[in-house]
């Protein structure tokens, strides 16, 4: 009886893995994949009714020191506990740190040797330049300059308080530190230097300069993954004041808004930024390139500070140098003006003077029609080597024309591109808060998405590299074992600008062009963008907001593009040919949609073109069991007359991609007419891997085309097309057999 019992507990459970192969389920709702909704957040994606998130103030004072390339600086930190919890210790992010001699980044990076190795490669590889980098804290201390304990782990700092800080409570808090500016040719992206031996100055452009806050929220505590370098930041919002004392000669430009204008600038400078605070067609220039090349020989031993204040951000940074040109031009973005601004060296010109702050100010107005109007004053372009990095107003941009002044349309691009991306991201995640270090996505995905509408928009020549579907057929096609779902930690990723960017940018259009339509699409995500500006989003927040916005269930669509790495590849894998028989002796021969006959064994070989003639049905009358209790019948001669002269079409489709999907069918006809009908991705809900469907045509059709308009990411173009030959030469065929 035992051995029974096993044998049919086998069986059973060889049933169910069976069934789950057959049927993935890819239509079920996520369920317990999302977090339980509860009053902080809605099952709707809406914050709840109970929503907190908490704030930090920051008053900061930094030197720069052009000398030696350093940064000394102190802050007074005011943290707001707006949480129910009580908290007896505070964390803080020392994101230098990543760069310290005893940073885990270098430890925990992959290296190879190869037949070749450059100087630069061989020291990054091997760690060997000869810096040191990171935080040096001089003190912690509260408000009475009692000194504070803390304790430092790598990239994280816990400060604990002398007593908790209860629920609605606030603390104030001192530090003190400085660090070594690093060379971004030699030691990485991001922040740093930018050294020209020419004329032997620098631009800095500087972030990530000052301890700064983690997060603490509802949905994990205290933020508590260290900073290894790719996976970005996470920061809570608050109001700042900061002052920042360079050379006297030099041009700053940094988030918020200056506050001492007439004390750094000239009454020439001043007179041309307030001419460009009302010139909304073309930029003014408030530094020359004259008074830049100037400035650089110069070079003052005197020093300036310039003092901003910003509300109601998550961060600031700032680029200085006396090599800077400095331009700018009102925006309108619905009766608000803010600035579009660029700073660059000479050796951006002409390229930057004519491309950047135009690029800067279409990016608001597009990014705003589908968000939020822009809230801040002003929008800042940098131009810096070889980056593109962003920050609350201001980003760091590269593209560099030759030194005789000379570029490609390539190098254009590539700059509107970075420029258009990089000022896009003060809307996410700057406004619209996510978190970087967990979810790349949710900033550079949804950045890249609304980063391709705005380049459709003003630059129509511009090639889009991301945001289409036809972008990541490549990648999404490309060997599994390098492929990870856009689900995935920063960390963990293993190909950062296809799955970050590239692959939910595609997503996205496919997601507004294909199956949800502009209507719809735009309203949702607009409404996401409302509900979750100046706050923290998750991913089921975006998920459950554009579901619910819209009337659309999507979790399908989660599920395959952002949940797993299967891919689109829809074959036609058989079509029939049928007509009404008028003789009403059923079928008149047994030639099959190939063409052929059946063999012997009742075997045919696959589909690949239609058969000579349609093959034929009977018409017959409706019994009367088929309308049960019903009294009235249908008129079964108006229908067969109706559909006499009718062709039908048996398609059976296969998945073989894995990955559901709308069908978009092109329908050509005998007279050289076309037709595309779209049939929604729930075809698949009964069969994930196989459907057939009957279509009735007047015309006789002689091409059938799947995704003509390569809407749907089908990474496999040859098995779209019935038959598996040219149009054209179908329509030779088709005219020879009427001639």
């Amino acid at each position: 009886m035992k051995k029974l019992l096993i044998v049919a507990l086998t069986l059973c459970t060889s049933y169910l893995v069976k069934a789950q192969g057959e049927w993935g389920q890819k239509f079920e709702q996520l369920g317990t994949m999302l977090p339980t909704p509860n009053s902080y957040r809605t099952a709707s994606g809406a914050p709840g009714k109970d929503y907190w998130q908490q704030k930090a103030d920051y008053d900061i004072s930094v030197e720069l020191n052009d000398n030696n390339q350093s940064i000394t600086g102190t802050e007074t930190i005011t943290y707001h506990n707006l949480s129910p919890d009580r908290l007896s210790y505070l964390w803080v992010q020392l994101d230098q740190n990543m760069r310290a001699k005893s940073s885990n980044t270098p430890l925990v990076t992959t290296t190879a040797m190869s037949d070749s190795v450059s100087g630069k490669a061989l020291q990054t590889m091997i760690n060997d330049a000869d810096y040191d980098g990171g935080f040096k804290i001089a003190y912690v201390k509260d408000m009475s300059d009692k000194g504070l304990k803390y304790t430092i782990n790598q990239t994280m700092m816990r400060v604990d308080l002398p007593k908790a800080l209860e629920p609605g409570g606030k603390v104030s808090f001192k530090i003190a530190w400085s660090y070594n500016i690093n060379d971004r040719m030699l030691e990485g992206p991001r922040s740093g230097y930018e050294y020209f031996p020419k004329d032997g100055n620098y631009v800095y452009t500087v972030a990530q300069f000052y301890p700064r806050m983690a997060v603490y929220d509802d949905v994990n505590g205290w933020q508590n993954k260290q900073f290894l370098g790719r996976g970005e930041f996470t920061l809570p919002f608050g109001d700042f004041t900061f002052s920042v004392t360079v050379p006297a000669d030099h041009i700053l430009g940094a988030t918020g808004t200056l506050q001492n204008a007439s004390q750094v600038l000239t009454q020439e400078q001043l007179q041309r930024f307030e001419k460009a605070k009302t010139t909304f067609d073309k930029p003014v220039i408030i530094v020359t390139q004259k008074e830049a090349e100037k400035a650089e020989k110069t070079k003052s031993k005197e020093k300036k500070t310039w003092t901003f204040k910003a509300e109601n951000v998550r961060d600031v940074a700032f680029a200085t140098s006396r090599k800077f040109i400095w331009d700018a031009m009102a925006v309108d973005i619905n009766g608000k003006t803010p600035l579009a601004m660029s700073y660059y060296p000479k050796e951006g010109n002409p390229l930057w003077e004519k491309e950047s702050t135009r690029a800067v100010a279409n990016t608001l107005i597009t990014y705003s029609k589908h968000t939020i109007d822009y809230p801040y004053p002003k929008a800042i372009s940098v131009h810096a080597a070889s980056i593109g990095m962003e920050y609350p107003m201001i980003c760091f941009n590269f593209g560099r024309p030759d030194p005789d002044g000379s570029y490609t349309d390539q190098k254009k691009w590539g700059m509107i591109g970075v420029i258009v991306h990089e000022v896009g991201h003060n809307f996410f995640p700057m406004i619209i808060n996510s978190d970087e270090r967990q979810w790349t996505w949710m900033d550079e995905g949804l950045n890249t998405f609304v980063q391709s509408l705005t380049q459709k928009e003003h630059y129509p020549d511009m090639p889009i590299r991301r945001g289409c579907a036809a972008c990541i057929v490549d990648y999404m096609k490309g060997d599994k074992e390098g492929i990870r779902p856009i689900m995935t930690n920063s960390e963990q990723i293993l190909q950062f600008g296809n799955n970050a960017y590239a692959k939910p940018a595609a997503a996205l259009s496919v997601l507004r062009e294909t199956i949800m339509g502009p209507e719809l699409f735009d309203y949702a995500f607009k409404e996401y963008a409302d509900r979750w500006a100046f706050k923290h989003p998750s991913p089921a927040d975006f998920f459950r907001t554009m579901e619910d916005a819209s009337a659309m269930d999507l979790d399908w669509f989660w599920r395959g593009w952002f949940y797993t790495t299967d891919h689109v590849d829809v074959a036609v894998d058989n079509v029939k040919w049928y007509k009404m028989a008028t003789n009403e002796k059923g079928f008149e021969n047994q030639v099959t949609a190939s063409g052929e006959v059946m063999g012997a064994d009742g075997k045919k070989a696959p589909a690949t073109n239609f058969q000579e003639a349609a093959e034929t049905f009977v018409f017959s009358g409706t019994s009367d069991d088929s309308y049960r209790e019903f009294m009235n019948k249908v008129d079964d001669e108006a229908i067969k007359q109706k559909h006499i002269n009718t062709n039908f079409y048996e398609l059976t489709l296969k998945n073989a991609g894995g990955l559901v999907t709308p069908v978009i069918i092109e329908w050509t006809y005998a007279d050289g007419t076309k037709e595309k009908e779209y049939i929604p991705a729930e075809i698949w809900r009964h069969n994930e891997h196989e459907v057939t469907k009957v279509f009735a045509k007047n015309k006789e059709v002689v091409n059938i085309q799947l995704d003509p308009d390569k809407e749907t990411a089908d990474v496999e173009l040859d098995n779209n097309v019935f038959p598996r030959q040219d149009v054209k030469t179908r329509f030779d065929q088709f005219k020879e057999k009427k001639n």
